[in-house]
């Protein structure tokens, strides 16, 4: 009799912000690839989801563009359904990502004008 396996899923959930605490957030991007490698042959799907800023009091404070938490929850589970690996929910997690592998000067102008 063949043994049925059950289907687990998990998100982490990474805002985007500036400082120190973008390092927290690399961080965690990182611990989610490196879950999904893990989990993967026991049948979990890890799904990372970044996000600038989401519609809510916690950042009721910023002007800055914000993702209506509804939207955020149906990309999330579009993700989960489709099978994903990755929910870049706003233009700020997707510049973000970009720049992960960017040229060192054009993650940081601000540097490249010390030379």
């Amino acid at each position: 009799m063949a043994r049925r396996r059950a289907r687990s899923r998990t998100h982490a959930v990474a805002t985007c912000a500036g400082g120190i605490y973008s390092a927290t957030k690399a961080a965690l991007w990182s611990a989610t690839n490196s879950l999904r490698l893990e989990l993967q042959p026991a049948g979990v799907q890890v799904v990372g989801v970044h996000v600038g800023y989401v519609d809510t009091a916690m950042a009721a404070h910023s002007s800055d563009p914000k993702v209506d938490p509804a939207d955020l929850v149906t990309q999330v589970f579009d993700t989960l359904e489709a099978g994903g690996y990755e929910v870049l929910a706003d233009d700020t997690s997707v510049q973000l990502k970009a720049g992960l592998s960017a040229p060192f000067e054009a993650v940081y102008p601000q540097l490249a004008t010390g030379k």
